[in-house]
């Protein structure tokens, strides 16, 4: 079994312990795996009122966006591992407004041992950092980055998702999901030969029109596997109230404090 805790969300999902702080980003305990930070010290101040672990061997980053890697110096304890895709570090930009990695590759690397990876890595014993995902179907776009000195539409590429292996199937969990919900979900299910039976955290979805948003709740739906949808951070109010209302026992709510086990 495998023990998914969330430390930084958009809301907070219990009353106890007192204290507990939510933010725009995420982060996730996963095992013995941090999986993103946060965007602040949240997640830092969110795991001790938690009595969860705050120094972990390994850190894996979905994406170099800074609501998921702000929190990052906090747990830079002991040098820890951080995987991350290479192209983590890019620069980014919404509204003119840096929105990438804030801090210095040269930084992280004096505290940790930075592991760059494109392919599948498995990164605690059954816990698969995914890597880059192809792109099937549509992905979800966000802000600018610079090639060629100019800014263009970023497709955020580094984005990947944790693939847990468990006895009933794969437990996925999500930091933003940038790749696209369909395509992250269809991808681990091939590395991992087994079918995704949990999907846990950010989708995305806030940043589809709502015919979208539609078409891939009915994909859920139909597909009989997924036997618990857990949005979060950045799936948006109107499509967790979509994804409620189809999904019906199927859908939970998370938020800081909510533990979910695999």
């Amino acid at each position: 079994m495998v023990e998914v805790t969330v430390l930084s969300d958009n809301t907070v999902a219990e009353s106890r312990p007192v204290g507990l702080v939510g933010e725009w980003g995420f982060a996730a305990a996963v095992g013995d795996v941090l999986f993103d930070t946060g965007q602040s010290d949240a997640a830092y101040h969110n795991a001790g009122l938690l009595d969860c672990e705050t120094r972990f061997d390994t850190i894996v980053l979905s994406h170099g966006h800074q609501d998921h890697t702000g929190g990052l110096p906090e747990f830079l304890v002991d040098e820890p591992t951080v995987v991350l895709h290479p192209e983590a570090w890019t620069p980014r930009y919404n509204h003119g407004d840096h929105i990438g990695l804030p801090y210095a590759r040269t930084k992280i690397e004096h505290e940790a041992d930075v592991v760059e990876h494109r392919d599948p890595r498995e990164v605690s014993s059954g816990i698969w950092a995914l890597g880059e995902i192809p792109r099937e179907y549509p992905d979800n776009p966000a802000g600018e980055k610079p090639v060629d000195g100019t800014r263009v539409g970023d497709h955020v590429v580094d984005d990947q998702s944790l693939a847990i292996e468990t006895d009933d199937g794969v437990g996925l969990v999500l930091g933003c999901c940038h790749a696209g919900l369909r395509n992250t979900v269809e991808y681990a299910e091939a590395v991992l030969e087994d079918d995704v039976r949990a999907i846990i955290g950010g989708t995305h979805l806030s940043g589809m029109d709502r015919a979208d948003v539609v078409e891939t709740t009915d994909w859920l739906v139909e597909k009989q596997s997924v036997d618990l949808v857990a949005p979060g951070h950045c799936t948006g109010f109107e499509a967790e109230s979509i994804l409620r209302s189809k999904l019906n026992d199927r859908f939970r709510s998370i938020g800081v404090g909510t533990t979910i086990d695999l």
